[in-house]
């Protein structure tokens, strides 16, 4: 069982009988309301898609799902092919079915990743919750301004743009934190 706060990309809840898979969750909680979770979902048997909003106490069905271990093996057009780790079986899914981890996703990438499947069917990517990504463009820091966390907007190589810190410069390795839709969170010493 999960309450409705613990709701996040990737994961997969029971609403009647169809599994459906969380693509966004948003959690607010305003002065006087009580805390919701804005989410969008996508029915894993028929693809619909909807919107709904949970209290943050809602109890929830998880499902059960089998995984594996892949990594990408090549991008062609909309489709993405993955190959498994252990037996090499390749699985390939649609940029619609990974719009929650795209920004991530790009050419000759070697995170391993985690295949979700749904009674034998390939459902969902999970990536690593810390990747590591090139730094492809971004402008040169400002000088003087030094007070507090200064960031900066920076483009990755699969045109991705997330704020970094002002001292990153081009060609710099970044780690980034994939959960809650991505985040800077330090540079690697070369």
């Amino acid at each position: 069982m999960k309450t409705g706060k613990e709701l996040k990309p990737g994961i997969v809840i029971r609403l009647e009988t169809d599994p459906w898979l969380v693509r966004k969750a948003e959690f607010t909680k305003s002065g006087r309301n009580s805390a919701i979770m804005k989410t969008k979902l996508t029915n894993l048997l028929t693809g619909y898609k909807t919107e709904v909003v949970y209290s943050a106490d809602d109890k929830l069905d998880d499902v059960v799902l089998d995984r594996k271990e892949v990594t990408l093996s090549f991008i062609s057009g909309g489709m993405y092919t993955f190959i498994d780790i252990m037996d090499y079986a390749m699985y390939e899914l649609s940029a619609e079915a990974l719009e929650a981890i795209l920004p991530f996703i790009e050419e000759g990438m070697q995170d391993v990743c985690n295949a979700i499947f749904f009674e034998g069917r390939l459902v969902s990517i999970e990536l690593p919750t810390t990747i590591v990504r090139k730094i492809a463009y971004t402008e040169r820091s400002a000088r003087g301004d030094t007070s507090g966390k200064v960031m900066k907007p920076a483009r990755l190589a699969n045109g991705t743009t997330l704020q970094v810190a002002d001292f990153i410069e081009i060609d710099d390795l970044i780690e980034i934190d994939t959960r809650e839709g991505g985040s800077y969170k330090s540079r690697i010493k070369k």
